[in-house]
């Protein structure tokens, strides 16, 4: 019996019309990078596995898709490693490659392989699929593209300014109103940490935090007291909790959390910099708001911290993310080179924009023109029309085989092609193409630059 196919969960076929939205939203983006200065680079789609393992902390690393060597796997796997039952022991005995994650760590292992050919600050980006052995929900799929920039070997904070206006130049063009970026700062968190007495415990606690939207206040709390931060910690953190009020509020009120953490005053004065530039140079459609339990538990961010969410109302994850990492190319032997970067989300983009309707209908025209197949003179005279259209940009096409006229009318119906041209021993003797309205049903008869003047 013949085995029913199927794909992975998390994983998706694409049709024709699915693509075309798709490479609608990545070609805008792709315009915006390369306005804003971003050169294109490609990685691997996998790694070898010391390279993406212990960069997104725990949780992410138990996320990891790992690679079965090939060959016999087991062949480095000792009794002593079968007896122990330790799961990172035996895999990476079993395992020396996996899918990347995400595109950043692979960027920072690239910066510092190519470093001798790169001019900095080096501004790149990367449209690539990434992997994640995550519970597939809506928005959210184990295989999946990310659209990345990054600016490494600068720490001006104009760069996080540029971001932000990259943001908004991109939702924009998509006509994505009503988008909020969220920005926090690593440096924020730590001071945090610092006056309640967790800096051990930076990690779980920021891990804890970002999670606060999701799971709600006392859960938060809850998991916190798990990791081992004390009650008077989290009592001190109640403020957090309650934060409210525009950005200039919320910063004078973390200014009073973090009077006596160095750090945590600098990440406010980095803040308040950024929101001062942005509000001179203003923002079409985006929104920038400060959430200070914005954490997005990775390991490697030590600036600014970017999230967006899509426009109140629509049930969706983050659309986009990003941040500061002063020292992510330093786990791959280049210390102090500062890099910041963004992401965009374009799976959950796609969603968004169909939710609300804003792929433009043109965005799925395909094929304009479909001429009928008659029989092989017939279908010679077509083939040297429809050269010449498509040497004009009209996408055309002749039916390859001369079938009955009526299934080749309804293939073009089926593939809402609007217009048909019939070439019979008439129209052949007179050098003329009849065109054919598939939506009215109207005919008229053309010579060749008649048919492309009204194709075109």
């Amino acid at each position: 019996m013949a085995q029913k196919p199927s794909i992975p969960k998390g994983t998706r076929d694409f049709n024709a019309v699915e693509v075309a939205k798709r490479s609608y939203i990545m070609n805008i983006i792709k315009e915006r990078f390369e306005l804003y200065g971003f050169q294109p680079i490609e990685t691997p789609s996998f790694e070898n596995s010391d390279t993406l393992m212990g960069k997104y902390g725990d949780e992410g690393d138990r996320l990891i898709f790992k690679i079965l060597n090939s060959g016999d796997y087991l062949k480095k796997v000792s009794d002593e490693d079968y007896t122990s039952k330790d799961e990172t022991r035996i895999t990476s005995k079993i395992s020396e490659k996996a899918l990347r994650y995400d595109l950043t760590v692979p960027f920072a292992r690239y910066v510092v392989q190519h470093q001798n050919e790169i001019e900095f600050p080096f501004k790149r980006y990367q449209i690539q699929p990434v992997w994640r052995a995550d519970r597939p929900q809506k928005g959210r799929f184990r295989e999946f593209y990310q659209c990345d920039a990054d600016v490494v070997g600068s720490t001006s904070l104009f760069q996080e300014v540029e971001f932000v206006q990259l943001y908004d130049a991109v939702f924009t063009a998509l006509d994505l109103k009503g988008v909020t970026i969220k920005i926090n700062n690593r440096k924020i968190l730590s001071g945090i940490a610092e006056v309640i007495g967790a800096q051990d415990k930076l990690i779980d606690f920021t891990v804890a935090l970002d999670k606060l939207d999701k799971i709600g206040e006392e859960k938060v709390k809850e998991e916190m007291r798990s990791k081992g931060i004390s009650e008077d910690g989290i009592s001190k953190l109640q403020p957090l909790f309650s934060l409210e009020g525009d950005f200039g509020t919320q910063v004078e009120s973390l200014k009073s959390i973090l009077n006596t953490s160095e750090v945590g005053l600098k990440g406010i004065e980095e803040l308040e910099f950024i929101d001062a530039s942005i509000s001179k140079l203003g923002l079409k459609t985006a929104n920038l708001q400060l959430d200070v339990t914005l954490a997005r538990g990775l390991n490697y961010y030590t600036g600014a911290i970017f999230e967006v969410a899509a426009p109140e109302g629509v049930k969706m994850g983050s659309i986009g993310g990003g941040g500061r990492y002063d020292d992510l190319t330093s786990i791959f032997g280049k210390p102090d080179t500062s890099g910041v970067g963004i992401s965009f989300g374009l799976d959950r983009i796609y969603l968004v924009l169909e939710e609300l309707n804003l792929f433009p209908e043109t965005i799925t025209d395909a094929t304009k023109v479909l001429f009928i197949n008659f029989g092989e003179k017939e279908a010679m005279a077509c083939l040297q029309a429809v050269t010449n259209l498509r040497q004009h940009g009209v996408k055309a096409e002749l039916y390859p085989d001369s079938a009955k006229m009526k299934k080749q009318m309804t293939h073009a119906n089926r593939r809402n092609i609007p217009y048909v041209v019939l070439v019979g021993e008439e129209e052949l003797n007179s050098g003329t193409y009849t065109l054919k309205n598939m939506k009215t049903g109207e005919q008229e008869k053309l010579n060749i630059q008649e048919l492309l003047s009204t194709l075109k």
